[in-house]
């Protein structure tokens, strides 16, 4: 994507959201390449709902660590099913990788960070790589970093597209009643952002949305959406060494 196309796409795209950003982002002819970024978690089928009225083909990775909820996968087919979305990339580290890196499957009580990087943050960069536009689900009302979050910005080599940046939770929860959208079944059960089963707890309504995620530790980001020289920096790993 040549530097005039960018500025030229971040100046028509910057001032929209929600539908009327993804109409944009996605319609023919634009000369990028976009896929969508979900984790397939408590609030996933709002930006899929959104993203599925607009081209049900769009390209959607997603991670599959090994360590998800069995109500995360289960859930995940019953979305594709729900929307028809016909390009949907469940992307897995390598199992020599992880073998090496976590022979114990313990490494999320050690080196938290690592673990994501290792099964989450490797397998999902490359299978971004090959997009100039990337869409994801964050909002700021979910805090910590994402407070400031633009609808549309540049993040490394991809655009990022956010169209449910000033969404509230009201908005969510609106979303799933007016779609008749199915809920994540763990939701009910008090987990209000879910990752992987090792690292996400219940939490109540006086904690943070993402106050269950990697709980008592000073963590809040698996990795995905910071650049690496501010998340993780691992020499042997990225070299193969």
């Amino acid at each position: 994507m040549s530097v005039s196309l960018k500025n030229t796409l971040l100046s028509a795209w910057r001032g929209l959201e929600g539908l009327k950003l993804l109409k944009a982002v996605l319609a023919p002819n634009t000369g990028v390449t976009v896929a969508a970024s979900s984790s397939f978690g408590a609030e996933s089928a709002v930006l899929l709902d959104l993203i599925a009225q607009v081209d049900t083909a769009t390209p959607v990775v997603t991670v599959d660590t090994g360590k998800l909820f069995g109500e995360t996968v289960a859930y995940r087919e019953r979305l594709v099913d729900h929307f028809g979305l016909s390009d949907v990339r469940v992307l897995k580290a390598p199992e020599v990788l992880v073998e090496d890196t976590d022979p114990d499957g313990l490494l999320h009580q050690r080196d938290p960070d690592l673990c994501c990087h290792v099964r989450k943050v490797m397998p999902h960069a490359q299978a971004v790589a090959d997009f100039d536009v990337l869409i994801t689900g964050r909002k700021r009302f979910h805090g910590g970093g994402r407070s400031e979050l633009p609808a549309v910005h540049v993040e490394g080599a991809h655009i990022k597209v956010n169209p449910l940046a000033s969404w509230s939770q009201a908005d969510i929860e609106m979303a799933f009643q007016n779609r008749n959208l199915p809920p994540h079944p763990l939701v009910e059960q008090g987990y209000r952002s879910i990752g992987c089963a090792t690292c996400t707890h219940k939490t109540n309504a006086n904690e943070g949305v993402r106050a269950g995620r990697w709980a008592g530790q000073d963590k809040t980001e698996c990795g995905l959406h910071l650049n690496a020289d501010d998340f993780f920096h691992h020499e042997a790993l990225e070299t193969g060494t």
